[in-house]
Order: structure tokens, then sequence, then C-alpha cells
């Protein structure tokens, strides 16, 4: 006996992480532990409290001269954190 409709265990997971709606918070917290290494140490030694809310990554910042760059490159940090999950988690970055 042959099975013809045999999927792999990632793909019946991913299905199911969907149909009970826990694939977005996954995700999220996937983000915001690749926060340090898409970054890098440097920068993330001056943020802590992360956090996603409607699709948006909230950072705080200890350095007011390190929000005003990353501001400029916030484009840039979106598209390489989505990347980096492999799914449209955020679309914007506020810093605080």
């Amino acid at each position: 006996m042959k099975r013809r409709d045999a999927q792999s265990i990632g793909q019946l997971i991913r299905a199911y992480l969907r149909q009970e709606s826990l694939e977005s918070p996954l995700n999220e917290r996937r983000l915001v532990n690749a926060w340090p290494e898409v970054v890098g140490p440097a920068i993330a030694s001056y943020t802590d409290g992360l956090f996603v809310r409607n699709q948006t990554l909230f950072v705080h910042l200890t350095s007011s001269a390190l929000r005003q760059e990353l501001m400029m490159g916030r484009d840039l940090l979106v598209r390489n954190l989505n990347k980096h999950v492999g799914a449209q988690v955020i679309t914007n970055i506020v810093f605080r």
C-alpha cells in the first residue's frame, strides 16, 4: 500500500500553526530574537524592550544619536528583519 498524499512534518506543522493562529506570534518572536543578529552586537547593546504590536516593531534606545542614525535606515532595517524571518512580519519601526 502506497501513500500518495504524504506530507512532510514541516508542512504539517506550518499548517497547524496557521490553523491555530499561532504563526504570527511565532514570527514576531523570531523577529525580536533576530534583532541582535541583524543590527550587530554594538547597536544591540544600546537597545532593550523590543516588542511588536500591529505590525510595528517598538525599540527602546539608550542613545539619542543612535536613534537618529537608525531612523534614517528604517526602511532597510524593516526589509532585512522581514527577510531574516522569511515573512512579512512588520511594516514599520518606532524608536523610543
